[in-house]
């Protein structure tokens, strides 16, 4: 099945960081690589790695080309996460299936300098609903470390559903490593946008800190 590609998706966080996703440029490869290498210790503990080493090295030209490929094939989509203009993680959806599954799987991660200012959730919730409501999934995973908190901190807010642990699931960091799984389907949004809902959750407290404010 192929899937309408390029796109660009975006929001703005509660605290007004303007948030894109949308496919990597070959022109971006400056900044990506710059961005890769100023993150390089930050990543190492979290991301895949190949339990054999591999020959070669794929050129970031080949890496953009075989992400838009993929995406136009309807394999995965590839996305590039922007914070006001400015290249700032990845966002992937990939395994996708169709047929009687209609699934995916996401995966992530974001410069530490955005870390925990509300990027990673609203990215997620943005592919998630882009994955529901225009390429018509049913289900989207996210498979997480038990001992990464910062991304445990995001499915939880987020509202994914903890279905177990995967033993020894992927390689990361030079061995076999557990993780957990969380999923929603489209069920339970009810129809809704992922994103209206965590914004919402997240607008709660401030509404209730101004409730309780002193009156005139």
């Amino acid at each position: 099945m192929t899937v309408a590609w390029p796109v660009t998706l975006s929001a703005t966080t509660p605290s007004g960081q303007a948030v894109t996703l949308g496919p990597l440029r070959v022109r971006q490869r400056k900044e990506w690589e710059a961005l890769r290498r100023d993150n390089a210790d930050w990543l190492r503990e979290w991301e895949a790695t190949a339990p054999e080493p591999v020959t070669g090295r794929v050129g970031y030209r080949q890496m953009v080309r075989y992400f838009n490929r993929e995406a136009v094939e309807g394999r995965m989509l590839p996305f590039a996460i922007s914070v006001d203009g400015r290249l700032a993680g990845q966002m992937h959806l990939f395994g996708i299936t169709w047929g009687s599954m209609r699934s995916g799987a996401a995966g992530y991660w974001v410069s530490r300098s955005v870390a925990g200012q509300g990027v990673a959730p609203i990215s997620l919730a943005l592919l998630t609903d882009h994955a529901f409501r225009v390429l018509g999934l049913h289900r989207v995973e996210v498979n997480i470390r038990p001992d990464n908190a910062a991304s445990l901190r995001v499915v939880a807010k987020l509202g994914f559903r903890d279905e177990g642990l995967r033993t020894r699931y992927l390689h990361i960091n030079g061995a076999w490593r557990d993780h957990r799984s969380f999923a929603l389907t489209t069920e339970d949004l009810a129809g809704g946008r992922l994103l209206d809902r965590w914004l919402d959750a997240v607008d709660q407290p401030h509404r209730r800190h101004t409730d309780a404010g002193p009156r005139g």
